[in-house]
């Protein structure tokens, strides 16, 4: 392990994945390494056997589940946004010839005790038990100014300014309630909690266009999920990064992270070996996640928890059209809590477990020393549960922005249900590691049917 390399990568969680792959086009020499012998790190897709193995380590799958490679079930339940940010990476980067997606079926909103589908439609709109008749009226006079705004067109504004005003004043001036600023702010805009509301409107407004348009993308969610897994996605950028001479390495423990006299990155040695590189870039369980690193220097700071419950069931969430897929928003408000539930659902149709089995993940940041009672709201509307694997993980935050001493830390997996936050987090490491911004082409991506 005698060469140079520009950047080593450090653990192969789909943020690091898509950065060596993005960093090889470029023309880096990349090695990626990993202490795990699978790719994907917190984002991975697990079969039975890995599953039990990390879950409950003295018991083996029981055989009335099915086959061990049918399953492959994620740790971080996230479903990838149609007209997204990392939609545009998969085109820009070629990596949609690896995978294959599939819709998600429907976009569902916890109201009043009942789901009701998310209205992404005027028809829909029109037909939803969200809201009384005369609340649907001012809900398309809202979506029609928020289609017809142009920037240049004051004469589209209304008296708006989208930059000053907050999304407060927006929801005031066409008169919504609650109930349903409740669903545009949470199940459409895709907001955790409710600080978004006395900013100013502009994120929100993008961030509900950018639903209506993934939903006008292929019709039935704004949602896409490649087959087999989303352990699927770092996979592709792994080859990506190798077809560009990238270098990988599994099952590897990394010993200690090199530096000079001056704190400046050096290298990594593993196995009693020390490789050099001008810049390392990993995720925080390399940097001693909450521990202190030698020297007394704390890279990564915990920044709060996530609990996540994967639940296997033998049928589909009661409520949801019998849907094969499907994604469940619990607003904060309608369970009395700071921040939403998430259930995110697949099945066999997308090649992830065996058939006849569903699996549920039901997940929000946690609140109070008792996570699990937290999440009973999302596991109530679940239905029987067959088996359930709970794990409750920190969120960890890089302490510096790694540019003095070449020591580049991605972020942990928020609760968020989709991907938006992942490439943010891609975005910002890759300007400061290369000093520029990406700039990604427009293209389409192919879903099946």
């Amino acid at each position: 392990m005698d060469e140079e390399y520009d950047v080593i990568v450090l653990g192969t969680g789909l943020t690091e994945c898509i950065l060596s792959g993005l960093l090889s086009v470029e023309g880096k020499k990349v090695l990626h390494m990993d202490r795990n012998d699978y790719y994907g790190g917190d984002s991975a897709s697990l079969n039975l056997t890995q599953l039990y193995r990390k879950f409950r380590p003295n018991q083996a799958p029981p055989t009335a589940l099915g086959r061990d490679r049918d399953y492959a079930v994620d740790l971080v339940p996230k479903f990838i946004i149609a007209s997204g940010e990392l939609t545009k990476i998969l085109v820009h980067t070629d990596v949609t010839r690896y995978l294959e997606f599939k819709q998600i079926a429907g976009s569902f909103v916890y109201r009043d005790g009942r789901i009701s589908k998310v209205p992404s439609t005027e028809m829909e709109a029109v037909k939803s038990p969200l809201m009384g008749l005369f609340e649907k009226r001012r809900a398309k006079k809202f979506f029609e100014f928020l289609q017809g705004w142009k920037d240049e067109d004051p004469t589209t504004h209304q008296g708006i300014n989208l930059d000053k005003d907050s999304m407060k004043t927006v929801y005031e001036k066409f008169g919504l309630e609650p109930g349903t600023q409740d669903f545009i702010g949470h199940a459409m805009a895709l907001y955790l909690d409710d600080d978004y509301i006395t900013k100013p409107a502009r994120p929100a407004y993008d961030r509900i266009i950018l639903y209506t348009s993934s939903m006008a993308r292929y019709g039935k969610s704004p949602y896409i999920y490649p087959l087999y897994g989303l352990g699927e996605l770092p996979q592709s950028f792994a080859r990506l990064s190798a077809i560009y001479g990238g270098t990988y390495m599994l099952d590897k423990q990394i010993d200690a992270i090199v530096t000079d006299a001056d704190g400046k990155f050096v290298g990594v040695t593993s196995g009693g070996e020390t490789v050099k590189a001008k810049q390392v870039i990993g995720d925080p369980s390399y940097f001693g996640a909450g521990k202190e690193e030698e020297g007394g220097k704390v890279r990564v700071i915990e920044e709060g928890k996530v609990v996540r419950a994967i639940c296997l069931l033998k049928h589909p969430i009661p409520g949801t059209d019998d849907s094969d897929s499907c994604q469940i928003i619990i607003p904060q408000n309608q369970v009395g809590r700071r921040n939403d539930i998430y259930i995110a659902m697949v099945s066999s149709t997308h090649n992830v477990c065996a058939k006849d089995i569903f699996v549920a993940i039901v997940s929000t940041i946690v609140e109070t020393d008792k996570p699990e009672l937290e999440i009973a709201p999302g596991l109530n509307l679940l239905g029987p549960i067959h088996e359930k694997f709970v794990t409750i993980t920190p969120v960890y935050t890089p302490t510096s922005t790694g540019t003095a001493d070449n020591i580049f830390i991605t972020r942990s997996y928020d609760a968020t249900s989709h991907f938006e936050t992942v490439v943010e987090d891609v975005q910002d490491v890759f300007k400061r590691v290369t000093g520029t911004d990406l700039v990604l082409k427009k293209r389409e991506v192919e879903v099946t049917e």
